[in-house]
């Protein structure tokens, strides 16, 4: 026990450090780790990865695969862009990896094709916590994104089982007939109430009938929570199932980063494996951005998509545990040292987006693109920029008195305001071709009610730009992040909780007015 409170010490520290110069924490929890292998070695004590953590790390994977899987529209994984996407990605990825390590290190064509394949697939872990942190899993780009990890993972278990010799039970069948029992899981759901039951519910459902039930009839468990999580995705409260997991995942997903520094110091061969795998990570995000292209994307998409996929993937240690155990170690320094490369990238994805966008657009095909935006906003008079909660309760409040149009970056979101005779387009606030083409029309007010405040930031800012000069309404959930918007043009920006309070406080004196007077 005093190795993991040791190990937690250093994941806290380290994570807070890195957080100060502007990384996600994850990154400072693959550093804690591997400073714990170093300062052990040079100690003399023993480090390796205990049951305890390798067990919470998991968990912690299954949770973030089960939250994702509440999010998931399975409609919106069968689409060519994903399917075709992620299957030739694989391929092409492993045929241009092979020759290169065949070329750079002395190995049978055997053992560097299954190298190649592991190092093709991307980290699902990774790439959905960054997608997950930006609040950009429900964009296309995001969608995109996650349904091509989907199909890597499945990829990368039908190599695993051919690697290994094994395979599936006949009992794996049953998966097929999984969603007859989605009636019975809502119900469940439903009289979970929302305080610890339903954390209990989903916490059953994620790691032990979808983890570990999958595990019982030779299915990867990761395979799993995703599956089950998905079964629940169009369930009212999905997301408040997701909000409940939160921390619990979060605690369990340090775990996993810890595991991986904790693994062990790298050798020479490993190291110079590693760097020159890293080396080639702009190839990887060349490649992805080119299929995505050829799939009718637009430029931005493209390079969004493929920004959050260029890296490695845990599921390359676990191949490596089956069918190479003596390239583990250099597989999980290429992997730590993706992240790191990785993390900080998509960070900034929009911004470099920025930069890059002139040199971006000539890549894109002529045609409709499956993510095309609106270029006039017609005859409205108010605009409504982002249709969550906030946006779509603004569009009810505001239908009768003006003429509105609203925007959104979910498709899925759109689709079910059109099918309430919503006047609301797909567009991304933060796609510079977006404001560069568009037609204000009449719009004589915008109400940002955007998820990310540099989201609303950089509306403002373009909105400005354009030569709006209308009213712009923002919300924010903090005072800094309302300052900036307010910086960037905004007329007026409103604290979200303070103005839920001045509500609840508003009812209150409308309703003891009256009995005073009496």
């Amino acid at each position: 026990m005093m190795l993991e409170a040791v190990w937690i010490g250093f994941a806290f520290s380290i994570g807070l450090m890195v957080r100060f110069i502007g990384l996600p924490p994850l990154v400072g929890y693959l550093a804690a780790g591997f400073l714990v292998a170093s300062v052990s070695d040079t100690l003399h004590v023993p480090h390796e990865s205990s049951e305890v953590l390798h067990h919470i790390s998991h968990l912690g994977v299954l949770l973030l695969l089960f939250t994702v899987g509440l999010k998931l529209n399975v409609r919106n994984l069968v689409k060519s862009e994903v399917i075709g996407g992620g299957v030739a990605h694989f391929v092409v990825s492993g045929l241009l990896y092979t020759p290169i390590i065949l070329l750079l290190f002395d190995i049978s064509p055997y053992k560097a094709l299954l190298l190649a394949i592991a190092l093709s697939f991307s980290s699902t872990v990774l790439a959905a916590k960054v997608l997950e942190t930006k609040r950009e899993l429900r964009a296309f780009h995001g969608r995109v994104a996650i349904g091509i990890l989907v199909v890597q993972d499945l990829l990368a278990l039908l190599v695993m089982s051919v690697a290994s010799g094994t395979s599936p039970s006949l009992w794996a069948l049953g998966i097929f007939a999984l969603p007859l029992l989605r009636p019975l899981l809502y119900r469940l759901m439903d009289a979970s109430g929302h305080e610890d039951l339903l954390v209990l519910f989903g916490l059953l459902l994620a790691l032990v009938i979808g983890g570990y039930g999958f595990e019982l009839v030779g299915l990867s468990s990761e395979l799993g929570a995703l599956v089950f999580g998905a079964m629940l995705a169009k369930h009212p409260r999905a997301g408040e199932l997701s909000k409940s997991l939160w921390s619990i995942k979060e605690f369990f997903l340090v775990g996993f980063f810890l595991e991986i520094g904790i693994g062990g110091l790298p050798d020479a061969n490993a190291w110079l494996f590693a760097l020159a795998m890293s080396a080639l990570l702009p190839l990887k995000a060349a490649l992805f951005f080119l299929l995505l292209i050829g799939f009718k994307l637009r430029a931005r998409s493209a390079f969004l998509s493929g920004l959050s996929l260029t890296n490695y993937s845990e599921f390359g240690l676990i191949m490596a545990s089956v069918a190479l155990p003596e390239y583990m170690v250099p597989l999980a320094l290429t992997v730590a040292l993706s992240f790191v490369v990785s993390a900080p990238l998509n960070r900034l994805a929009h911004p470099l987006y920025e930069r890059l966008a002139q040199r971006l657009i000539p890549f894109e095909r002529n045609i409709r693109h499956p993510d095309e935006q609106p270029v006039s906003l017609g005859g409205a008079d108010v605009l409504i920029m982002g249709m969550g909660r906030t946006g779509s309760s603004a569009y009810e409040y505001l239908n009768d008195s003006f003429r509105l149009v609203a925007l959104d970056s979910d498709p899925a979101r759109v689709r079910q305001h059109q099918e309430k005779n919503h006047n609301i387009f797909f567009a991304d606030a933060e796609d510079q071709m977006f404001w560069e083409s568009l037609d204000f029309g009449s719009v004589r007010a915008v109400i940002l009610s955007l998820n990310e405040a540099e989201a609303k930031r950089i509306a403002t800012q373009k909105l400005r730009k354009a030569g709006f000069m209308g009213l712009i309404i923002s919300h924010s959930m903090h005072e800094d992040e309302a300052e900036q918007i307010i910086a960037a043009g905004a007329d007026q920006t409103y604290l979200t909780m303070s103005e839920a309070g001045v509500g609840l406080a508003e009812h209150v004196k409308q309703r003891l007015t009256p009995l005073e007077s009496a």
